[in-house]
């Protein structure tokens, strides 16, 4: 009993340390940014600040909610009721930690519409815009780290619970699953690995570095483009509780649709047409005077979107139009 309580104390305790330096990374990110006017320019000391401290935030998050699921009553009693292996909690981690990161993202993309898109379609500028760019290019690479883990709980099959080894009715010993390397973890996913890759390196450095002083209009839409991620993790999370077919699930699954495609799918061309107007172009004339550069990231950005739409949009019509087998006598 007296190793228990202390067991408890101790992660308790974790808790504390973990939800104090949680809160305090994410007020220390807005105190950098607080002060300043809409049209300021983060600079390299302040954006680097802010990328360490959005490490802190999503890392210190990520382990918040592991604890608390995996080393407390109230988490056990939640894995016990849905039945639950550390892997699949670390799963629905990762996926609460990024509908938080796409709260803030979206968040930081009404902001920059409301001001960039309302003025100067091609030169008005918010500082959120560079600012998040900054404290949220730490999230893509954060969470390369985040679903690797997951993966190794899954592959591995391991549980806070279980031992290393598993016992065989010989008596002999059985070696657990070795674990996966991290090249191996990228040979598993590389579309979403080249997404992260791609929007937290290339997407940073052409909103604080590239855009050669144009306005962050186009910006603000793809932080938009995160609106569908809460609805993408609930889906998630929901199949990992075994809730596939419960009408939450299918409501959720309407939304994320719905979302995905006008947010993911149709932001990026009503972009295009937004540009056209305001150069006085057709739309066609519009993108085919954009630089090379800016067309070949237009296709990067957009066509895992309409992969990945295609994957939900077969998986939706198999849960709705799947044939009830017919009862014989």
């Amino acid at each position: 009993m007296e190793i228990a309580s202390a067991k408890a104390r101790h992660h308790r305790v974790v808790l504390c340390v973990l939800g104090a330096s949680n809160l305090a990374s994410l007020l220390a990110a807005l105190h950098l940014v607080i002060h300043l006017n809409p049209e300021d320019k983060i600079s390299i000391k302040r954006g680097t600040a802010l990328t360490l401290l959005g490490f802190v935030y999503f890392m210190t998050l990520f382990e918040l909610f592991n604890v608390a699921a995996l080393f407390t009553s109230l988490g056990a009693r939640f894995r016990h009721k849905f039945r639950l292996s550390s892997g699949d909690v670390l799963d629905i981690t990762n996926k609460l930690v990024s509908a938080v990161q796409a709260a803030f993202s979206c968040a930081t993309g009404v902001v920059v519409c409301l001001w960039s898109c309302t003025r100067d379609l091609m030169r008005s500028s918010h500082y959120i815009s560079e600012a998040y760019a900054w404290f949220g290019a730490a999230y893509f690479f954060y969470d390369i780290w985040s679903m690797y883990m997951v993966h190794v709980h899954m592959t591995t099959n391991s549980n806070s619970t279980q031992s290393t080894k598993k016992s065989l009715p010989s008596g002999d010993a059985l070696e657990s699953p070795k674990k996966p390397s991290f090249f191996a973890y990228c040979k598993h996913e590389p579309v979403i690995l080249m997404h992260h890759l791609f929007i937290g390196a290339f997407g940073f450095l052409v909103i604080v570095y590239f855009r050669g002083g144009l306005g962050d209009c186009v910006f603000g839409f793809v932080y938009l483009m995160e609106l569908s991620t809460p609805f993408v993790s609930l889906r998630g999370i929901l199949s990992r509780l075994q809730l596939k077919k419960s009408p939450v699930y299918v409501y959720n699954g309407l939304a994320m649709l719905a979302t995905f495609l006008v947010c993911r799918v149709l932001s990026l061309p009503y972009v295009c047409l937004l540009y056209s107007r305001a150069a006085s172009m057709t739309y066609f004339e519009a993108i085919k005077s954009l630089p090379t550069g800016c067309k070949v990231s237009i296709c990067i950005l957009l066509l895992p979107q309409i992969y990945w739409f295609y994957l939900m949009s077969a998986g939706a019509l198999k849960l709705f139009f799947q044939r009830v087998p017919v009862k014989r006598s």
